[in-house]
């Protein structure tokens, strides 16, 4: 099949909050063609099928939105200011620095870009992923599957289900779970109790099981039950139809691994500066793809904000070379951005995001370079897992660019 080739001046792949902000951004700045490509049939990432409201928060109004009509509000932005949206467009490699490869319903392309940027997003790790073992039976989930099933495909779920992990997705799930007249039988955790942010509401009967690892999976043609150990050896086995895995996310870098652009080790998305340059000359990254997962506000924001550098790219064409990387040690497990850049550019009022693998109060936050304190900050409130804070960066224009990674680390 012959394959059509043409050029745009901005390729933006992924049409979620984050690439659709760009498209947004960048079209009405007056950069030229500007083109998302989304490989689903209907763009607008995942608050498509994330029925709750609160999105948008205040800009919207009172309670922010639905996810549906959130992402319904940033397509239309995006098509208002002129950016020009492709749905069901999967790019399946790279043909060259600037240059990718796409198969769609219409046929093979190759499209050229002056600027090209990666706005893949997040996915939940799979039951697989999460060496679970057992058999493969039907009634395995993770949220987004869940979601997309009883919201967008209206499929019939199950009736008795459990809930895994403990960060505040779960409760997302065990509201859809309940949407879908499935009873919640339990909701699983690693952490205690007292520190599981899933907690159910008050007046739910909903057990929950702190500090209890999921160990198997039960039944073939249909799931059967969930295996747990509790954190006292005992184990015992959970009867249901329906699991639902949840959190535990990972950026979906894979485009980012073919076109070989350096991944951060804490994250497991593209290393990027603050002006979300890639170590790939020309190739921005933006949204969860950096850091699985914020909310999709501050996927929106970081769209919008890396318009100015790109515009600047697209202008002058310098990249910088030889970025210090930014690391954090333990019990720190990310930072974000994490090159050296400038602080000028950072989104969320100039500030990094961390999060943490442990509980901090009141942390003190040191980061030095080479030897040198860059900066120290006092943190007023716990930092906890599961949820971002952050680090003011105004101490990124003190750190040598020639020099040696920076580390942070906490007191």
């Amino acid at each position: 099949m012959t394959r059509h080739e043409r050029t745009v001046d901005v390729l933006i792949v992924g049409g979620g909050p984050a690439g659709l902000g760009a498209g947004a951004e960048l079209a009405a700045s007056g950069a030229g063609r500007v083109e998302v490509l989304e490989r689903e049939q209907t763009a607008g990432g995942i608050p498509r099928h994330c029925h709750h409201g609160g999105f948008g928060g205040h800009t919207i109004g009172r309670g922010g939105a639905t996810g549906p009509a959130y992402a319904r509000s940033c397509v239309a932005a995006a098509e208002r200011a002129g950016a020009i949206l492709r749905t069901g467009v999967t790019v399946t490699g790279w043909a060259g620095p600037l240059t990718v490869d796409t198969t769609a319903p219409t046929g093979l392309e190759r499209i050229t870009a002056r600027a090209v940027i990666l706005a893949t997003g997040a996915r939940e790790r799979p039951r697989s992923a999460r060496l679970v073992p057992g058999s493969r039976p039907p009634g395995v989930y993770t949220t987004g599957e869940l979601q997309q099933a009883v919201h967008l495909y209206r499929q019939r779920i199950g009736t008795r289900a459990v809930v895994i992990g403990d960060g505040p997705i779960s409760r997302a799930a065990a509201d859809t779970l309940r949407i879908a007249g499935v009873d919640v039988v339990a909701m699983v955790g690693d952490r205690p109790v007292s520190r599981l942010t899933a907690l159910p509401r008050t007046g739910d009967r909903t057990p929950v099981l702190g500090r209890t690892t999921v160990t198997a999976l039960t039944g073939r043609e249909r799931l059967t039950g969930v295996l747990v150990r509790h954190h006292d050896g005992r184990t015992a086995t959970l009867r249901c139809d329906t699991v639902v895995f949840t959190g535990d996310w990972i950026p979906d870098h894979e485009l980012a691994r073919r076109g070989e652009i350096t991944l951060d080790a804490g994250t497991c998305g593209p290393a990027y500066d603050a002006s979300h340059r890639t170590n790939r000359t020309g190739v921005f990254a933006v949204g969860n793809l950096l850091h699985g997962v914020e909310s999709a506000g501050v996927a929106l924001a970081e769209g919008r904000a890396v318009a100015a550098p790109v515009l600047r790219h697209l202008t002058a064409g310098e990249w910088p070379t030889g970025r210090p990387s930014i690391a954090v040690e333990s019990p720190l497990r990310w930072i974000a951005p994490n090159l050296v850049g400038p602080a000028g550019d950072l989104p969320l009022r100039g500030r990094l995001t961390l999060r943490t693998d442990r509980r901090l109060t009141a942390p003190l936050l040191v980061v030095r370079q080479d030897g040198r304190e860059l900066h120290r900050q006092r943190l007023l409130l716990p930092a906890v897992p599961d949820r971002p804070f952050h680090l003011r960066g105004d101490w990124l224009d003190r750190a040598d660019p020639h020099g040696g990674a920076v580390r942070i680390s906490v007191r």
